[in-house]
This record gives C-alpha cells, sequence and structure tokens, in this order.
C-alpha cells in the first residue's frame, strides 16, 4: 500500500491535505516555508546550546542552513513552486537577527557557579567552561551567582541545608556535581555506575530504527558520488605501494557482535609489525596514507558496512576484536558502548580524536557514554556539523 501511495505523494504534495480552495501561489508557500524554517532553526540552535563545548555563536548559521535546506528538500520532492527570492531573504534576515540578539545578550559568557562544600566535589572546579568560586558560609549572597553547586549525596550540616532550600525556594538552579560535570565536559563517568545508571544511558529503540532507515537512504544517496574518490584513491595507493588497496580487520560491533570493517589502506603492507594502533608520525604509514587518513577519505568504503546495517555514521568507533577485549579487561563496563551501532564519526572522535592508551580510551568511553545517554537526533545532526570542521582541520588523525 505505501509503495503505491509514495508516487501519489510525491507528485500531489500538499494538495492531497489542502482543499482546491486554498491555491496557493508561490509568495504564500515561500511564507509558510519560511515560518517552518525559522521555528526549526529556533528550536535546533536551542537544542545544540544545550550540548557541551558549543558556542551558541558558532551554530547560528548552521541550524538556520539545516532548517532551511530541509524545508527547501520537501519543496523540491513535493515539486512545490515557491518564490527563491523572498527564501533566500528570509534566511539571510534570521541570521542576522539571531546574531545580533547573540551579541545583545551575550549568551556565550561562562556562567558563574558556587560550590557548597562538602562532600566529592570530584575536582569540579578544575573544570573549564565556568567561573568557579568555593562557598565558606552558608550566608552568601545567591543572587551573586547562576546556579550552585553540591553532592547533594552528602549530609549537610542544617545551616547549609537550609542555604541550599533557600536557593531553590528562589528560583536559583542547585545541580548535582555529577550533573554539572557533565554538562560541562561532555563526558559520563561510569567506574561507579549506580544500579539506576544503566537505565538512564539505554539507547531509544525507536530512534535506532529511525537512524537504521536514515543511514540506509543517505547511503545510497551518497554512493554515486562516493564510488569514484574510492575509485580513484585506489589507484594512488596501488601506484604508490602496490599491494591490496582495501584494509579489512574485525571489529567489535552492536550488541557485541564482530563484524569485518572496511577501510582504504593507509599503512605499508610489506611489513611484520604487530602493533594493534597507530602512533603520532608512524612509519608504517604511506605518504598517500598520511593524506587520506587526516582528511578520514580512508574510512569511504565503510559505506558498505553501513548499508549492511553493521555501522551507521555516526556512533562510537569500533575498536579491532582483541584491543576491545584489551579494554574490556581494564576499563570497567566497556562493553556498553555496543548498546549502539559504531559509526564512521562520533562524539568521541570530534571531541578527543583517535587515541589507544587505557587512560585515553577510558576518556573517550565516557564521551561515548554521554552520546548514549543523549542519543538523539539534535546530537547526530551536531556530530556532522562538527564532523565537517573536524575533516577540514585534520583534528585527531594519526
Amino acid at each position: 500500500m505505501i509503495a503505491v501511495l509514495l508516487p501519489v505523494l510525491l507528485r500531489q504534495g500538499p494538495q492531497i491535505f489542502l482543499p482546491e480552495v486554498l491555491s496557493f501561489g508561490s509568495a504564500e508557500y515561500a511564507l509558510v516555508g519560511t515560518f517552518c524554517a525559522l521555528i526549526g532553526g529556533y528550536v535546533l540552535l536551542r537544542e545544540f546550546s544545550g550540548f557541551p563545548t558549543v558556542r551558541t555563536a558558532s551554530y547560528v548559521i548552521p541550524s538556520f542552513l539545516a532548517a532551511y535546506g530541509i524545508v527547501a528538500l520537501i519543496f523540491f520532492f513535493w515539486r512545490i513552486d515557491y518564490s527563491r527570492f523572498q527564501f533566500a531573504v528570509s534566511f539571510l534576515a534570521a541570521v542576522i537577527w539571531f546574531y545580533s540578539l547573540h551579541s545583545m545578550y551575550r549568551r556565550d559568557r561562562e556562567p558563574r557557579l558556587a560550590l557548597v562544600p562538602g562532600g566529592e566535589d570530584k575536582g569540579v572546579t578544575d573544570i573549564r567552561g565556568a567561573r568557579w568560586q568555593r562557598l565558606s558560609e552558608p550566608d552568601a549572597n545567591i543572587f551573586a551567582f547562576d546556579g550552585v553547586v553540591a553532592d547533594l549525596r552528602a549530609d549537610f550540616s542544617p545551616d547549609w541545608q537550609r542555604f541550599i532550600a533557600k536557593c531553590v525556594l528562589s528560583a536559583r538552579p542547585v545541580y548535582h556535581v555529577k550533573q554539572i560535570t557533565e554538562s560541562l565536559t561532555g563526558q559520563v563517568a561510569i567506574e561507579h555506575l549506580s544500579e539506576n545508571s544503566f537505565g538512564s544511558v539505554l539507547p531509544s529503540s525507536f530512534y535506532l530504527k529511525i537512524k537504521r532507515l536514515a543511514d540506509f537512504a543517505a547511503a545510497i544517496a551518497l554512493l554515486p558520488l562516493i564510488l569514484p574518490v574510492i575509485a580513484f584513491t585506489a589507484a594512488l595507493i596501488k601506484l604508490e605501494s602496490g599491494g591490496p588497496v582495501f584494509f579489512c580487520q574485525s571489529r567489535m560491533g552492536y550488541q557485541g557482535k564482530s563484524f569485518t570493517i572496511y577501510k582504504l589502506r593507509s599503512m605499508r603492507h610489506d611489513l611484520g609489525d604487530d602493533r594493534r594502533f597507530t602512533l603520532e608520525q608512524d612509519s608504517r604509514v604511506t605518504r598517500i596514507g598520511r593524506l587520506i587518513r587526516k582528511y578520514r577519505i580512508d574510512e569511504l568504503p565503510q559505506i558498505f558496512n553501513i548499508l549492511k546495517g553493521e555501522m551507521s555514521w555516526i556512533g562510537p568507533r569500533p575498536e579491532a576484536v582483541e584491543l576491545a577485549e584489551w579494554y574490556e579487561r581494564d576499563i570497567p563496563f566497556y562493553a556498553y558502548r555496543h548498546a549502539v551501532r559504531p559509526g564512521i564519526s562520533g562524539w568521541a572522535q570530534i571531541n578527543q580524536g583517535n587515541v589507544a592508551e587505557i587512560d585515553a580510551a577510558t576518556a573517550k568511553l565516557h564521551y561515548d557514554f554521554y552520546y548514549i545517554k543523549h542519543f538523539s537526533p539534535s546530537l547526530d545532526l551536531l556530530i556532522v556539523i562538527k564532523t565537517i570542521k573536524t575533516i577540514l582541520t585534520g583534528f585527531g588523525s594519526r
């Protein structure tokens, strides 16, 4: 039934849903599209601003570009005639307006946070992104701060309990230490997960299905563009060093199942080095390999892993099976990162880059847990935008 109705929907467009008396012209459709894009861009900007390390000013253009792009695609597929000039002018006006509002209210300033003494503060005042002040007396002026931070599991004296209650009654936000640490760093600590923490980071099964459909559709659409790049790069690899042009390796994937990942070979194939990970300035990397690793071109063959349902565009990077087993022995709850499909890019990659040592891998896992806990379309879109910046700068490549 869907297969029969879909061509009709695409051909007839909004005429199916609107009475004949509402015969819109190009200007009216542009006006409706502009309104929807403005609302969508504003919602996206608010969503992006809620994630750590995001400076609102940097995401005004991406937010409205994404919203206006979605509306333009709807117009294109439904073959709706609209005023492109009016649509473009409204986009420029929206960007200028929200930049002006941002400059007026200085929304990127660091929040002023007060720390209540007692309990475990976990070195929270060393975290950048806020201006901290440790309180010494419970009679501090609560309106001098944007929020108050405390270990809410600690046993406070009656004076400090009254102070915290006063903050709540005065509509001054009170944050738990773990909550503010997560919001400033973009990481979810896992060394001491409580019995309820697993439920809080369980990804949405509904969005998992929607994302799988979106991944497949995007892979089909991009395949004609990516295949020529893979073919050209493969020819360069063959000319430089001979041997196989693809690198295949068993990786740990979704639900802990292993799969074979495909990459364009970036290292010499005639070396017997069995190191499990790549070092800075690794001598095994070829000249072509260094270039394609910097701009992530070597990852392009993983589009076939996406088509097979083994990977996603966005998610935790899959590790080699041996390396994953090594991490599982030394890092608590490491296997929980397999709750979502691994991705070509992810929250850890755009914030930390590639890592191998245990300490760095633990920090990377904290980023992965943040992604799983906040698993959503807005976070995926933010990662896509940051990935483009990462590709352009070569951040995290080895």
